[in-house]
């Protein structure tokens, strides 16, 4: 579906539904921009059906587009890590990213991670929208730019909010009522002082805790 500003984006392929798994299943066949024709598949979110807490990633990695699930490949296990060290139970965490497909660059046979454009982001936004109504959570914890510009626009800036609990936006009607944002984990994978990197991500995901 073309939108008034003349980007294409995945409202028409999102059902009238706060049913996740009907979303879920839905998200499969989305044509709302050009990622899926090289990705494996959709990787929409997982966790309770009412969850307070959703962490919202970037996109899905390598490993998450072979397997069709959020966070199971190595930021993944560190954010399972961290969210113990930092007091949450992690199955009470809905996991999901603001692009639900893979887009990387090929490198022999290695496909490299690539960051979503603006378009990209913008066009899956109503894929985010349904399952923040669905979730109806408490707070959302923005792991780096992406999920920060996908909830709240691109003048949003984490280096100013880090660790901070802010209102999230108004056509949410209070779910979430607030956020707080934070790096990636894959950013604290790649940090030169990792250990460094790591104890500040635990520090904010006890703020949201």
């Amino acid at each position: 579906m073309v939108t008034s500003t003349g980007r294409a984006d995945a409202s028409e392929f999102v059902p009238d539904s706060t049913d996740l798994d009907r979303l879920g299943e839905a998200s499969r066949g989305c044509r709302g921009c050009d990622l899926y024709r090289d990705a494996t598949q959709t990787v929409f979110g997982a966790g309770p059906k009412r969850a307070k807490i959703v962490m919202l990633g970037e996109q899905p990695g390598d490993r998450e587009d072979i397997d069709g699930e959020p966070f199971v490949g190595p930021a993944g296990r560190l954010l399972d890590h961290a969210l113990v060290e930092a007091g949450i139970d992690r199955g009470q965490v809905y996991v999901t990213n603001a692009v639900k497909h893979f887009r990387f660059t090929e490198r022999g046979k290695r496909r490299i991670h690539q960051k979503p454009s603006r378009g990209q982001i913008v066009a899956c936004r109503p894929w985010l929208v349904a399952e923040l109504r669905a979730v109806r959570p408490r707070l959302v914890v923005l792991l780096g730019a992406t999920a920060a510009s996908a909830l709240m626009g691109p003048s949003f800036r984490i280096t100013a909010h880090r660790g901070k609990v802010v209102e999230a936006p108004a056509e949410f009607d209070g779910h979430p009522a607030h956020v707080l944002s934070t790096v990636h984990p894959s950013a604290v994978l790649r940090a030169p002082d990792r250990d460094s990197a790591y104890a500040a991500l635990v520090e904010d995901l006890a703020a949201a805790r």
